[in-house]
């Protein structure tokens, strides 16, 4: 009996060492699953959660474009533009938290979202919600800077919408166009219908395709 003892208590330091690194490993993942400057869910992790989230009730996608972020950055340098970054990051995880939405950088000053709605009402008043809390002014070292975004959005339900997320990214992309154009803080898709051609997966006039102009960002 007393042998077994031993022999357990031997193994306590072995295991407790492998649950660390067990620990360590899986805090390493996650934290390469995190976009750096936002702390946010990069595009593949961001995907992941919403297309899990996407089978289970109805929801809004949208996208989230800064406007005029490229003239932050070239009036005031990539230091400041980091700062709104950063900081439209930690806006964008506050709100999460509020809507049980998840939240991603897919990239430059573009971000994704996914939130559950229960209606149309709830779908802007979430819209409306969102807006607000990123319109709101950024303090840099030396400077205030204004700050706004063009969101696009698209309802659906599992129930009955069998679309892809990739097809409602597209669709809200539509809808954030749309907003920037008219600016307007937000525009909703009233269909699953696109308005916009496609080239190679993305809208026409989007960055990276042929056919078409986009409005600066």
């Amino acid at each position: 009996m007393s042998e077994l003892l031993l022999a357990a208590a031997a193994g306590v330091p072995i295991a407790a060492g492998w649950s660390l690194h067990v620990l360590r490993l899986t805090r390493r993942i996650e934290s390469a699953r995190r976009d750096p400057l936002t702390g946010l869910w990069t595009r593949d992790a961001f995907t992941e959660r919403a297309e899990r989230r996407l089978r289970l009730r109805p929801v809004a996608v949208c996208l989230v474009d800064l406007n005029r972020f490229k003239e932050i950055n070239d009036t005031h340098g990539h230091a400041a533009g980091d700062a709104v970054i950063r900081v439209t990051g930690e806006r964008l995880a506050a709100w999460a938290v509020d809507h049980s939405a998840v939240v991603g950088r897919l990239g430059g000053d573009e971000f994704a979202a996914l939130a559950p709605v229960s209606s149309h009402a709830h779908l802007t008043n979430t819209l409306n919600r969102l807006s607000e809390t990123l319109e709101q002014p950024v303090e840099t070292a030396d400077r205030v800077l204004d700050v706004s975004a063009s969101i696009g959005a698209v309802g659906a339900d599992p129930r009955t919408d069998l679309v892809a997320l990739s097809e409602l990214l597209r669709l809200a992309d539509e809808q954030m166009y749309r907003a920037k154009r008219c600016e307007a803080p937000w525009s909703n898709a009233l269909s699953l219908e696109p308005e916009c051609p496609t080239i190679h997966g993305r809208r026409a006039g989007r960055s990276g395709t042929h056919g078409g102009t986009e409005v600066a960002a």
